[in-house]
Parts: C-alpha cells; sequence; structure tokens
C-alpha cells in the first residue's frame, strides 16, 4: 500500500496548493460511500491560534472489497487526523521510503499517516459508536492544515456521513464571534466590495463615453459594456458570498449567483477578445467563415469550463473524480487562450500584406500597431493570471493569501483598462484615421518592420 500512499499524498499537497487559491472553507456536510482510497482530503484551512477544527461522523460501516487479501477489517486503521502545512513534507518522504523498501522498518505494512506521528488523531471509526460522534480539536499553532481521512487497510470500502466545521475565533477568546474564512482569506469580502465598486464605476463612464459619442459607437461597444456589467455583478456577489461565509460558514445562496454572473462574464471576455481581435466592427460588420469557427470553439469551451467549475466548487476535494476534475479545467482554459490568439495574428498577416499592395501605408502602420499591442497584452495578461499567479500562490505564505487575489484583480483592472481605452468610440479611432502628413514617414516604419520581420 505504500506506493499508493505515497501517490495520493503527492497528489495531495498539489490539491491543496491549486484549492487555496479558487475556494474557502465552509461548514460542508460530505457522504462517502464504499469508498477504498488509503487518503481522502477533505477540507484545507488557515488557523490563527485559538481558532478550532470540529469534526462530525454521524454514521459510519465498512466492508471488506469482493478480492481483498484481507481476512477482517480493524476499524483503528481507519480514522482522521488533521496534518499542518509544515508536516507533509515530512509525510511525502517518510511515504516514499516505505513504499521504497517495504520489507524495511514499515514491517512490510506501508505506510500509515494515521499512526506516523505526523499527524494529530482528530477520532477513529472504531471511537465512533451507533449514534455518531463528534471532535473538536483547538489549535495553539498557528499554520495552515488539512482535515484528512486516511485507511490504512487496502481493499476496504468504508462508508460515512462527515460534517467539517472550521473556523477562528476573532480576539482568540473562547466566546469570540466566528470567522469561518481562513486567515489568509480574511481580508476578501472588503476587497471584492472594492473591485465591484470600481467596475461599476467603470461601467457608468464606458455608458456615458458611449452615448455622448453615439454616433461613432459600434456594436462591439454594447458588448464590451455587457462585460463591464457581468464582472462588476460577479465581484459583487463575491463580496456577499464571502461575507456570508465568514460569519456563518455557508453562502446563502449568493455561490449561485456567482456561478451564473461568472459564467456570462468569462464568455463574453473571450468573445471580445476575439472580437476586436478580428476588427469587427471596427473594420469590417461581418466575420469570416474562420472566425466564426473560433467564436464556435471558444463558446462552448467557455460553457464547459463554467461548468466543470461549477463541479469543483461544489463537490471539493472529496470527490474521487476532483483531481481529474482540476485537470479538465485547466486543459479547457488553455485550449481557450490558445484559440482567441489566432484572430489576432491572422489580422496582424492580413494587415501586414494589405499594407504592400495599397498606397494607404500609415493607416495600415496605425492599425498593425494597435493589434501588436493588443496580442501582447493579452498574452501577457493570460500568462500572468493563469502561470505566474499560480507560482507565486505557491511560494506566499498561507496567511497572504488574498495578496493573489488582489494581483488577479489588478491585472484584470489593468487588461481591461487597456482595452476599452484603445477601442473606445471616438471620431478619429486609431483603426480608421489617419492624416495625410503621416503617409510618408508610415511607409518606411514598415518597410522597416518587413526587414526585420
Amino acid at each position: 500500500m505504500g506506493t499508493s500512499v505515497a501517490a495520493t499524498v503527492a497528489v495531495a499537497v498539489s490539491v491543496v496548493v491549486v484549492l487555496a487559491g479558487v475556494t474557502h472553507a465552509e461548514i460542508r456536510t460530505t457522504l462517502i460511500v464504499s469508498d477504498a482510497r488509503p487518503l481522502i482530503l477533505f477540507e484545507q484551512f488557515g488557523f490563527a491560534r485559538g481558532g478550532k477544527a470540529a469534526l462530525s461522523i454521524r454514521r459510519s460501516a465498512w466492508r471488506l472489497r469482493p478480492g481483498s487479501r484481507l481476512t477482517g477489517v480493524d476499524p483503528t486503521l481507519m480514522g482522521f487526523v488533521l496534518i499542518s502545512g509544515a508536516q507533509f513534507p515530512k509525510i511525502n518522504n517518510a511515504s516514499e521510503y516505505a513504499a521504497a523498501d517495504p520489507g524495511g522498518n514499515s514491517g512490510g505494512g506501508g505506510f500509515c499517516v494515521l499512526t506516523s506521528g505526523y499527524a494529530v488523531p482528530m477520532i477513529r471509526l472504531s471511537d465512533v459508536p451507533a449514534g455518531g460522534a463528534t471532535s473538536i480539536l483547538p489549535i495553539d499553532d498557528p499554520d495552515e492544515y488539512a482535515v484528512v481521512f486516511n485507511n490504512c487497510q487496502e481493499g476496504v470500502e468504508v462508508t460515512m456521513d462527515v460534517r467539517t466545521e472550521m473556523y477562528n475565533v476573532r480576539g482568540g477568546v473562547p466566546d469570540g464571534r466566528r470567522d469561518y474564512l481562513p486567515v489568509g482569506l480574511q481580508p476578501l469580502p472588503t476587497i471584492y466590495t472594492v473591485v465591484s465598486a470600481v467596475y461599476f464605476a467603470f461601467l457608468a463612464v464606458w455608458a456615458w463615453a458611449c452615448l455622448r459619442r453615439r454616433a461613432t459607437a459600434e456594436r462591439i461597444h454594447a458588448v464590451m459594456g455587457a462585460l463591464l456589467l457581468f464582472k462588476a455583478l460577479k465581484m459583487a456577489c463575491a463580496a456577499e458570498d464571502t461575507w456570508y461565509v465568514e460569519r456563518t460558514g455557508t453562502p446563502h445562496g449568493w455561490d449561485v449567483a456567482f456561478y451564473v454572473f461568472g459564467f456570462f462574464k468569462g464568455v463574453l471576455l473571450f468573445t471580445v477578445i476575439v472580437l476586436i481581435g478580428t476588427g469587427w466592427s471596427f473594420l469590417k460588420p461581418y466575420l469570416q467563415e474562420r472566425e466564426k469557427n473560433v467564436l464556435m470553439i471558444v463558446i462552448p469551451l467557455q460553457v464547459i469550463e463554467n461548468l466543470v467549475l461549477v463541479v469543483i466548487g461544489e463537490t471539493g476535494p472529496t470527490g474521487r473524480d476532483w483531481v481529474v476534475w482540476n485537470q479538465l479545467f485547466l486543459l479547457v482554459d488553455v485550449v481557450c487562450c490558445c484559440a482567441v490568439f489566432f484572430p489576432i495574428i491572422w489580422s496582424i498577416r492580413a494587415l501586414r500584406d494589405a499594407s504592400k499592395t495599397d498606397g494607404k501605408a500609415a493607416r495600415y502602420l496605425h492599425r498593425l500597431t494597435l493589434f501588436k499591442r493588443f496580442y501582447i497584452v493579452v498574452v501577457g495578461y493570460l500568462y500572468f493570471t493563469r502561470i505566474i499567479v499560480s507560482a507565486f500562490l505557491a511560494l506566499l505564505s498561507y496567511r497572504y493569501q488574498w495578496g493573489v487575489n488582489v494581483a488577479v484583480e489588478a491585472a484584470s483592472f489593468a487588461f481591461y483598462l487597456f482595452a476599452f481605452y484603445n477601442f473606445h468610440p471616438v471620431e478619429k479611432n486609431p483603426y480608421l484615421y489617419v492624416g495625410d502628413d503621416e503617409e510618408e514617414p508610415a511607409g518606411g516604419q514598415l518597410e522597416m518592420d518587413d526587414r526585420a520581420c
């Protein structure tokens, strides 16, 4: 069993890193049915001194899987433990050592987290009576902890109904108000409220600019306004969601609104990037067939991505296929990010080719420069929010996980500001207007660009 435990621990460690940036802890009730996994990650939470981890098992049962080599089940070798972030590397090393040397000091029985001494025992299934049991552990050593179920008997299937509740206490006093957000995510309600207000103000300014220059406003500007609206609504719901979780441990339905508005925001974001990249409504009133095909790929993928996000958020890490769902989410997201680059590249090539046959060099230089900038900004934005942020989270202390959210929202706002400023409705749009005095120097610049390419 050592090999499977080593692999499971490695997956659990990676899941903890990913989970910290995209979800927050809350009161959860989880039903486990006929599950033989050696390790099941239930929850992860950043504790301050005086916090508490509560776990209730309402019912539990076990049985041998058909074909198991065991003759009986020992319930003392199945139970819940609390593992601090500092202990995960030690557990991983010990499990890998036991897997590499199954006949050594481990006695051939493999590595068992429950009896290893690296984890704090919460409750064993042998201690759960017929009516259920509850275990509450006070946290004296502040750290990021994970609640893990460990089954040290290969081939034993477990069924149980589990309720987890983890919280910090304001002021560290026993009768203080409970705070169900991890230490590193407690500023989120305020952060999301400020971000939402900023986007609502952004939307008001955008609507005023479009109305003021309605003669030059295009259909793409209405789509961009809708993007701002759903972004603002999504952040407002995120603020309410985290506020309710912080005080009650449950989102009170705000998570549903968050997923709905997040879905529309995600679809509109990639749609706006594709439409701007094609020059739709600016350069031409139609889309070419290949550009339509990109939209027909991106929009369904965004639907799938948001559905997968709901599954990840609602099932939690206890699901057997939770890691697979995370990998599917990342795969779909990468495909969407790659797909939106094609229209921008096509437009850059088309403008470069047109500049060789048309005498209006300056007109194409303006457009080409703008497309190049837009391409670089899109690449930078997607690279930062998908890759750099993940590396940043892995290095960041659990106390400052909110910094990742601030970084993501700051990058998003900078991207929105660039796109909306460069493509807002104006009489002399950089796409369309070029003065006669700019024609000759522009021709020389295009020739230099061609040589460089």
